[in-house]
């Protein structure tokens, strides 16, 4: 007779539900696992043979065969471990079947029988709870899998603890969920000298999540700017923290089982491969873009990211979603971020400064930025020239408002957006506004529109361009309490657009 036990295999965010088959039959003495394992997976047998035998279990003299099904479907990773053990138990009349079948389990084994943490704790549970089943995991993913609140979670230190919930013995008490971390401190605006205009366009960033650019000489405090950008954000709502937490979770970055509700800032260096910034490799983790969700991707020395590397951002800028294809996975993860970029004007970084700008100036700079395309360029709603603080500037006490002031007038914004997007669950913000929405929520009297179409028309914009404008001014009027978009609102919307780079 087959015994069952229950887990999952990780595609992307989805967990997909998994029958572990154990039978114990007549014949030559074998343990086996079919159901396309990949090597850790095909490893369990020495890991629960070994486990069971600490536990002074002995296996009987027969064929032991481990089905994971559906067969067809690829299993990887070490968290079949304790499904594998669970299912073989059962099978072995040790542990009550109808037990072991109301359980989704996930946890990877070590040789004494302890269990260790697993990335996935946190869908796992999802899923849990959508087939009405308690999840049994590592001690150490307790705290993390227990925030879904919809299935109980059983956290054990070992299978031996497994066992005894199971027998009766010594039931496990249900996992309790982590602490919300505090988020990192990211210093004060009001700490960077000058740089009064790149303040504002940040605020303006921040409140409509609006890709920008930063163009300006070394030690002009772009870097600064963009560190202290996350004191801007409002907190992750409850539905984001675990949309985004689901993500960490499969990367294996949820700390000790507690979720932030600070929203995710991520930095990657300009030497990244395109697998680490997009998402692949092996299992098509998530990448960079898909860490940022709902947060910031703050890419400095912008030109310096290999061509490909920036090219591949063009997609998932547009769609706020990125599928990972490889040959043997098409996984598709959220990846709805802000992207902040940093660049100086030129290699050498002092364009324009005619005393220690380089001789091929101003072609070293066209050829500079020319690495970044037309059409990558055209996705940044903000360019902001970043010009170089003088020294005497530097002595000057900290001017300017708090992180938390604008950060007041950013959360105000961003509610009165989240109010009018109420009834269109896949736009959020501004920034996701397009087609006839975008009419309907930014129109134009004859001043505004007149003034842009006679900036389409000198400048050359797109399309893209032209509708990227508009949204800047939607927020520019949402920050400043404006039912309707004015001329000033307009006018600073076309300001950031041309004054850096190629319009």
């Amino acid at each position: 007779m087959v015994a069952r036990a229950f887990t999952v295999s990780f595609d992307g965010l989805e967990a997909r539900p998994v029958e572990v088959q154990c039978a114990v039959t007549a014949g030559l003495p074998a343990f086996s696992i079919v159901g396309l394992p990949d090597k850790a997976v095909s490893e369990a047998r020495d890991r629960v043979r070994t486990a069971l035998t600490a536990m002074s279990i002995a296996l009987p003299s027969k064929r032991i065969t481990i089905n994971l099904a559906p067969a067809d479907m690829p299993k990887v990773g070490s968290h079949f471990d304790l499904p594998i053990a669970l299912s073989l138990l059962a099978a072995l009349d040790i542990l009550p079947r109808d037990a072991v079948e109301r359980a989704l389990a996930l946890g990877e084994m070590s040789l004494d029988g302890s269990l260790v943490a697993v990335v996935g704790a946190l869908p796992a549970a999802l899923a849990a709870a959508e087939e009405d089943r308690c999840l049994v995991c590592p001690k150490a993913c307790g705290a993390e899998a227990a925030w879904v609140g919809g299935a109980e979670v059983l956290a054990a230190a070992s299978l031996s603890d497994v066992v005894r919930h199971f027998t009766g013995q010594s039931p496990l008490p249900p996992a309790e969920p982590g602490e919300v971390l505090p988020g990192h401190d990211s210093g004060c605006l009001s700490e960077v000298k000058g740089q009064e205009r790149a303040k504002r366009a940040l605020e303006i960033a921040a409140a409509g999540r609006h890709h920008t650019l930063l163009i300006g000489t070394p030690g002009s405090g772009k870097s600064m700017m963009a560190a202290r950008l996350p004191g801007l954000l409002p907190p992750l709502t409850a539905g984001e923290a675990l949309e985004t937490s689901m993500i960490h979770s499969l990367a294996g970055l949820l700390d000790e089982g507690g979720i932030s509700r600070a929203r995710p800032f991520r930095d990657p260096h300009h030497t990244a491969s395109m697998a680490s910034i997009v998402g692949g490799g092996k299992g098509a983790k998530p990448g960079e873009i898909s860490l940022a969700h709902n947060g910031v991707l703050f890419m400095d020395e912008f030109p310096e990211f290999p061509r490909q590397v920036l090219e591949t951002l063009r997609q998932p800028i547009e769609t706020g979603n990125v599928v990972v294809s490889r040959a043997n996975a098409h996984v598709r993860y959220p990846c709805r971020f802000m992207l902040l970029a940093a660049a100086n004007p030129c290699r050498c970084g002092y364009l324009s400064d005619a005393a220690r700008s380089c001789a091929r100036a101003p072609g070293c700079g066209e050829d500079y930025l020319g690495r970044i395309s037309g059409p990558l360029m055209d996705r940044f709603d903000l360019r902001i020239e970043v010009p170089p603080v003088q020294f005497q500037d530097l002595d000057l006490p900290a001017s300017g408002e708090t992180s938390a002031a604008i950060a007041e007038r950013v959360a105000s914004a961003r509610a009165v957006q989240a109010a009018r997007f109420a009834d269109h669950p896949e736009v959020r913000l501004n920034a996701d506004a397009g087609g006839r929405l975008l009419d309907e929520v930014a129109p134009l009297d004859a001043e505004c529109r007149a003034m842009l179409h006679r900036a389409a028309e000198r400048f050359g914009l797109s399309a893209r361009g032209f509708h990227r404008i508009l949204r800047v001014a939607r927020t520019i009027a949402d920050l400043g309490g404006s039912a309707e978009i004015r001329a000033p609102h307009m006018a600073e919307a076309l300001s950031y657009r041309l004054t850096a780079g190629p319009a």
